[in-house]
């Protein structure tokens, strides 16, 4: 289980300690274990599943592995940690329960460390290493505890919005329960019991071959921007217009306009199953207020920036604004003439 998000190191006063060990972060060993024995018991479990695994075993793992990655990127990702949409009580319990078989530690957790990586990025406080690299960020990121001076920054995070999501704070407060049975005993005894497959394939392919993938995919959503070429010496003008009109540059648009609902987490933009996983349940009015951003939008804020010399977010946030009242409440029904 990857409980660094929930282990919290006590926060010290940044004038009491020198800066080195105010910005030091300490290895999670017991984590470090885990993650080793995770990567070799999943090693196995390919070889089981290519072998001798059940069809059942194998289809019941990949549906909880997709549930898993769902409750990540439309859950914790898309709804808790920028809000691109609202939802129903009864969709954000579906979305709690998705994203605690992923294993990644409480949704306000995660969420409180997203939001710090968006306000540090490119800075040596972003707790998931944005200067340092792809594998910095992707695996070292959940070895090491926060360091004092991000747990400093982490109590600075607005997190009102969670505290006042009562299904957010019960997952908080039983989350280690709720792994337990959900992630653990769930994906093992399923295939164990109910399928008649082998213990050793339930285990290794239910259980240690799925936490592998599940977690690294989640982990995506924090260092996709290695993949999808925001390297540490990049600049805005780096991009020119082209990426404001076409939204392609998916990490460059998602880092200035992180609201919008249809930027996917693995490169794409509204076409990705995430962005129609959330128009299906907007059909279903389990999800409303989709926020997007128009190509018409972008455009006009784009040469607003340009001939007034204001920042570039500040003039598209002004257009989204002004034609917000525009925008039919289903418009998510017809993308391709609203946006």
């Amino acid at each position: 289980m990857d409980t660094k998000t929930e282990i919290r190191t006590e926060t010290k006063d940044s004038t009491s300690l020198p800066a080195d060990d105010y910005k030091k972060r300490d290895a999670i060993w017991p984590l470090v274990l885990f993650y080793i024995h995770m990567n070799i018991l999943a090693i196995g479990g390919a070889y089981i599943l290519l072998t001798s695994a059940l069809w059942s075993t194998i289809l019941f793992t990949t549906l909880l592995a997709l549930l898993g990655i769902l409750g990540v990127t439309v859950g914790v990702h898309r709804l808790w940690a920028h809000r691109t949409f609202t939802a129903s009580a009864p969709l954000r319990l579906f979305l709690m329960l998705c994203q605690t078989t992923a294993g990644q530690g409480s949704i306000y957790s995660v969420v409180q460390a997203h939001r710090l990586h968006h306000q540090k990025f490119q800075q040596d406080a972003d707790p998931f290493f944005s200067k340092q690299g792809f594998l910095f960020a992707q695996v070292r990121s959940g070895l090491f505890k926060y360091s004092s001076e991000q747990e400093q920054l982490l109590q600075e995070v607005d997190m009102t919005d969670l505290e006042n999501d009562a299904i957010v704070m019960f997952q908080k407060r039983y989350y280690v329960v709720l792994y337990t049975v959900l992630n653990v005993l769930l994906s093992i005894n399923t295939p164990f019991q109910y399928f008649g497959d082998s213990l050793s394939s339930s285990m290794l392919v239910g259980f240690w071959l799925r936490t592998l993938i599940v977690h690294n995919v989640g982990n995506l959503v924090h260092t996709s921007h290695f993949v999808w070429s925001i390297y540490k010496d990049f600049k805005p003008t780096d991009s020119n217009s082209i990426f404001f009109i076409t939204k392609s540059y998916w990490p460059q648009y998602h880092y200035l306009l992180p609201q919008d609902y249809q930027s996917g987490e693995f490169g794409d933009y509204g076409s990705g199953l995430g962005a129609a996983v959330i128009r299906v349940f907007a059909a279903l009015d389990w999800a409303k207020d989709l926020r997007t951003i128009s190509s018409v939008a972008v455009r006009m804020g784009l040469t607003n920036a340009v001939e007034t010399g204001r920042p570039i977010v500040e003039c598209i946030q002004e257009q989204v604004q002004l034609e917000k009242n525009a925008l039919p409440a289903n418009h998510f029904l017809n993308r391709e003439k609203f946006m």
